[in-house]
């Protein structure tokens, strides 16, 4: 690991702990800065009424740290939208946000188009699928960007354990992200969870960045951002334990291959690589091929849309 990686480690990770709840609502009272909680949402009516429901009761009747709870929801064929709001969510449906623009599938959509309707100088992610939720994940990541006025972009790391074995979850990470980033971003190797959606980041820094529109979202801000703001101004906090829905291994192998394609276009622009993944199936006659696109797609700076101009001076 580079020098550079290990004292960034001992300066920019840290505990929840280390940042008390009082000493976080302070900061942002000394600040003046807004809090926004965003959760992308697609089909999660079973986990994302506790995940709201937790964060306002904690983090805004208890401690009046959180400014706004809003829920994008992006699609979903079940109760998501009732629940998050019957737990006191603001819900926007994703289609409503930027209608001009024609919106696609994929989680990084949903992020980009989440910046036109929240309104908080600190932006909050919290995937809308965790288990056994603690308002931790969100004071965590906050806490550092009210305190610190250097850090931008502050990601949360934890144990991620699969079928009730500590350390397994995360398979993306360790078979394809932590390789790239050791490989071409070593700057980044000091990241625990690269591809975690739990992160908070300062508007002014989210706005600057392209967002690529699926599961490359993560990877390809992380990297935007090193080259924009420098490690210093990244952290990583600890926040305990994140449990969560599994996914099988060919969707998972759709999402690495979306992943690989967000680094090698950062590592070489306009050379293409084949932008499709086959796998196989198998069926009554044998295995069966299935082959999927890989998403390619990235939205601008958030900066370049006029409707975010427009709303800024309003």
């Amino acid at each position: 690991m580079l020098e550079e990686v290990e004292r960034w480690m001992g300066n920019r990770s840290w505990s929840v702990r280390d940042r008390p709840a009082h000493q976080v609502l302070a900061a942002k009272g000394r600040t003046g800065q807004t809090i926004s909680v965003v959760l992308p949402a697609l089909d999660e009516e079973e986990t994302v009424g506790e995940i709201v429901a937790v964060i306002r009761r904690d983090l805004m009747e208890r401690v009046p740290l959180v400014d706004e709870v809003l829920v994008i929801d992006s699609g979903s064929t079940d109760r998501t939208s009732e629940v998050a709001a019957a737990a006191g969510a603001r819900v926007v449906h994703r289609d409503a946000i930027l209608p001009r623009i024609p919106a696609v599938r994929g989680k990084g959509e949903v992020l980009w188009r989440s910046l036109l309707v929240a309104t908080g100088d600190i932006i909050c992610f919290i995937d809308a699928d965790l288990r056994e939720f603690s308002s931790d994940f969100v004071l965590g990541i906050v806490g550092p960007l009210l305190t610190e006025p250097d850090v931008q972009l502050v990601k949360a790391m934890y144990d991620r354990p699969l079928a009730g074995t500590a350390g397994q979850g995360g398979r993306v990470t360790e078979l394809m992200a932590r390789p790239l980033l050791n490989m071409h971003w070593p700057q980044l190797a000091g990241f625990v969870q690269p591809l975690g959606g739990e992160y908070a980041a300062r508007r002014s820094l989210l706005e600057q960045l392209p967002f690529p529109v699926g599961y490359g979202v993560e990877l390809g801000m992380l990297v935007d951002a090193l080259h924009l703001v420098g490690l210093d101004a990244l952290a990583q906090v600890d926040v305990g334990v994140r449990k969560h829905r599994h996914q099988d291994g060919q969707a998972l192998g759709r999402m690495a291959a979306a992943i690989y394609r967000t680094a090698q276009l950062r590592l070489a622009r306009g050379h293409l690589v084949r932008p499709a993944l086959t796998q196989f199936e198998r069926g009554v006659s044998g295995f069966e091929p299935r082959t999927y696109a890989v998403d390619t797609e990235e939205r601008p700076p958030m900066t370049e849309i006029a409707e975010y101009a427009r709303r800024r001076v309003a």
